[in-house]
Protein backbone atom coordinates (compact mmCIF):
# COMPACT_ATOMS: atom_id res chain seq x y z
CA UNK A 1 0.00 0.00 0.00
CA UNK A 2 2.95 2.34 0.55
CA UNK A 3 3.65 2.34 -3.19
CA UNK A 4 0.03 3.26 -3.80
CA UNK A 5 0.33 6.27 -1.47
CA UNK A 6 3.49 7.45 -3.19
CA UNK A 7 2.17 6.93 -6.70
CA UNK A 8 -1.06 8.81 -6.00
CA UNK A 9 0.79 11.63 -4.23
CA UNK A 10 3.34 11.88 -7.04
CA UNK A 11 0.59 12.00 -9.66
CA UNK A 12 -1.25 14.77 -7.82
CA UNK A 13 2.07 16.59 -7.33
CA UNK A 14 2.69 16.43 -11.07
CA UNK A 15 -0.81 17.79 -11.73
CA UNK A 16 -0.21 20.59 -9.24
CA UNK A 17 3.17 21.38 -10.77
CA UNK A 18 1.65 21.50 -14.24
CA UNK A 19 -1.15 23.75 -12.99
CA UNK A 20 1.22 26.17 -11.25
CA UNK A 21 3.53 26.15 -14.27
CA UNK A 22 0.59 26.88 -16.57
CA UNK A 23 -0.32 29.84 -14.37
CA UNK A 24 3.23 31.13 -14.75
CA UNK A 25 3.30 30.56 -18.50
CA UNK A 26 -0.13 32.10 -19.06
CA UNK A 27 0.84 35.09 -16.93
CA UNK A 28 4.05 35.37 -18.94
CA UNK A 29 2.20 35.18 -22.24
CA UNK A 30 -0.78 37.38 -21.40
CA UNK A 31 0.12 39.83 -18.63
CA UNK A 32 3.25 39.80 -16.47
CA UNK A 33 1.30 41.70 -13.81
CA UNK A 34 -0.52 38.45 -12.97
CA UNK A 35 2.75 37.06 -11.67
CA UNK A 36 3.07 39.77 -9.01
CA UNK A 37 -0.61 40.22 -8.20
CA UNK A 38 -0.96 40.39 -4.40
CA UNK A 39 -4.25 38.51 -4.31
CA UNK A 40 -2.93 35.70 -6.47
CA UNK A 41 0.42 35.38 -4.70
CA UNK A 42 -0.79 35.70 -1.12
CA UNK A 43 -4.23 34.11 -1.24
CA UNK A 44 -5.32 32.31 -4.40
CA UNK A 45 -2.19 30.29 -5.22
CA UNK A 46 -1.42 29.20 -1.64
CA UNK A 47 -5.09 28.26 -1.18
CA UNK A 48 -5.04 26.26 -4.42
CA UNK A 49 -1.87 24.46 -3.29
CA UNK A 50 -3.41 23.57 0.08
CA UNK A 51 -6.64 22.39 -1.56
CA UNK A 52 -4.64 20.22 -3.96
CA UNK A 53 -2.77 18.69 -1.03
CA UNK A 54 -6.02 18.04 0.83
CA UNK A 55 -7.63 16.45 -2.24
CA UNK A 56 -4.61 14.18 -2.71
CA UNK A 57 -4.71 13.18 0.95
CA UNK A 58 -8.46 12.50 0.76
CA UNK A 59 -7.96 10.42 -2.38
CA UNK A 60 -5.31 8.36 -0.63
CA UNK A 61 -7.50 8.01 2.43
CA UNK A 62 -10.30 6.68 0.23
CA UNK A 63 -7.82 4.28 -1.38
CA UNK A 64 -6.95 3.01 2.11
CA UNK A 65 -10.64 2.34 2.93
CA UNK A 66 -11.01 5.54 4.96
CA UNK A 67 -8.09 4.86 7.29
CA UNK A 68 -4.89 6.85 7.25
CA UNK A 69 -2.20 7.21 9.88
CA UNK A 70 -0.80 10.62 10.72
CA UNK A 71 2.44 9.71 8.91
CA UNK A 72 0.59 8.58 5.78
CA UNK A 73 -1.62 11.68 5.77
CA UNK A 74 1.34 14.00 6.19
CA UNK A 75 3.40 12.14 3.60
CA UNK A 76 0.64 12.32 1.02
CA UNK A 77 0.17 16.07 1.55
CA UNK A 78 3.89 16.81 1.70
CA UNK A 79 4.83 14.77 -1.39
CA UNK A 80 2.03 16.31 -3.45
CA UNK A 81 2.77 19.90 -2.48
CA UNK A 82 6.56 19.57 -2.64
CA UNK A 83 6.55 18.12 -6.14
CA UNK A 84 4.15 20.78 -7.37
CA UNK A 85 6.15 23.65 -5.92
CA UNK A 86 9.47 22.24 -7.14
CA UNK A 87 8.21 21.89 -10.70
CA UNK A 88 6.78 25.40 -10.68
CA UNK A 89 9.99 26.86 -9.27
CA UNK A 90 12.15 25.21 -11.91
CA UNK A 91 9.85 26.40 -14.69
CA UNK A 92 10.24 29.95 -13.34
CA UNK A 93 14.02 29.59 -13.08
CA UNK A 94 14.29 28.36 -16.66
CA UNK A 95 11.84 30.92 -18.04
CA UNK A 96 13.18 34.02 -16.32
CA UNK A 97 16.90 33.19 -16.22
CA UNK A 98 17.51 31.46 -19.53
CA UNK A 99 14.61 31.97 -21.93
CA UNK A 100 13.63 35.60 -21.23
CA UNK A 101 15.66 37.43 -18.58
CA UNK A 102 14.14 40.73 -19.76
CA UNK A 103 10.75 39.56 -18.50
CA UNK A 104 12.24 39.26 -15.01
CA UNK A 105 13.26 42.92 -15.20
CA UNK A 106 9.78 43.90 -16.38
CA UNK A 107 8.20 41.93 -13.52
CA UNK A 108 10.45 43.73 -11.05
CA UNK A 109 9.32 47.09 -12.48
CA UNK A 110 5.66 46.05 -12.20
CA UNK A 111 6.27 44.95 -8.60
CA UNK A 112 7.89 48.30 -7.80
CA UNK A 113 4.91 50.19 -9.28
CA UNK A 114 2.42 47.97 -7.43
CA UNK A 115 4.31 48.45 -4.16
CA UNK A 116 4.43 52.23 -4.59
CA UNK A 117 0.72 52.38 -5.42
CA UNK A 118 -0.23 50.20 -2.47
CA UNK A 119 1.91 52.14 -0.02
CA UNK A 120 0.62 55.50 -1.31
CA UNK A 121 -2.97 54.30 -0.94
CA UNK A 122 -2.15 53.42 2.67
CA UNK A 123 -0.65 56.90 3.20
CA UNK A 124 2.81 55.51 3.93
CA UNK A 125 5.59 58.04 4.45
CA UNK A 126 7.72 58.84 1.40
CA UNK A 127 10.80 57.49 3.18
CA UNK A 128 9.13 54.11 3.76
CA UNK A 129 8.10 53.91 0.10
CA UNK A 130 11.63 54.76 -1.02
CA UNK A 131 13.07 52.14 1.35
CA UNK A 132 10.72 49.46 0.03
CA UNK A 133 11.52 50.34 -3.58
CA UNK A 134 15.27 50.24 -2.87
CA UNK A 135 14.88 46.84 -1.24
CA UNK A 136 13.01 45.46 -4.27
CA UNK A 137 15.54 46.98 -6.68
CA UNK A 138 18.46 45.44 -4.80
CA UNK A 139 17.01 41.91 -4.98
CA UNK A 140 17.45 39.62 -7.95
CA UNK A 141 14.09 37.93 -7.52
CA UNK A 142 14.60 35.26 -10.18
CA UNK A 143 18.22 34.40 -9.42
CA UNK A 144 18.85 30.73 -8.75
CA UNK A 145 19.81 31.30 -5.10
CA UNK A 146 16.81 33.51 -4.41
CA UNK A 147 14.44 31.03 -6.06
CA UNK A 148 15.90 28.09 -4.12
CA UNK A 149 15.62 30.03 -0.85
CA UNK A 150 12.01 30.87 -1.66
CA UNK A 151 11.39 27.22 -2.54
CA UNK A 152 12.75 26.09 0.83
CA UNK A 153 10.62 28.65 2.67
CA UNK A 154 7.53 27.56 0.76
CA UNK A 155 8.13 23.90 1.50
CA UNK A 156 8.56 24.66 5.21
CA UNK A 157 5.40 26.79 5.24
CA UNK A 158 3.33 24.11 3.50
CA UNK A 159 4.86 21.37 5.70
CA UNK A 160 3.43 23.17 8.73
CA UNK A 161 0.04 23.32 7.04
CA UNK A 162 0.51 19.66 6.11
CA UNK A 163 0.89 18.80 9.79
CA UNK A 164 -2.47 20.41 10.49
CA UNK A 165 -4.08 18.65 7.53
CA UNK A 166 -2.60 15.31 8.62
CA UNK A 167 -3.94 15.79 12.15
CA UNK A 168 -7.40 16.49 10.73
CA UNK A 169 -7.37 13.67 8.15
CA UNK A 170 -5.86 10.84 10.17
CA UNK A 171 -8.09 7.97 11.16
CA UNK A 172 -6.85 4.80 12.77
CA UNK A 173 -8.08 1.41 11.70
CA UNK A 174 -9.58 -0.20 14.84
CA UNK A 175 -9.06 -3.68 13.37
CA UNK A 176 -5.32 -3.10 12.96
CA UNK A 177 -4.73 -2.34 16.62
Amino acid sequence: MEKSLKSIAINYGLYLGIGLSLYTLIGYAINLGLLVNYWAMLLILPLAIVIFGIVATAKIKAQFNGFLSFKEAFSSFFITVSIGIIISTFVSIILFNFIDPDAAIEIKNILINNTEDLMRSMNAPVEAIAESVNKIESQDTFALGTQLKSLAQSIIFFAIIGLLVAAAMKKSNPNAE
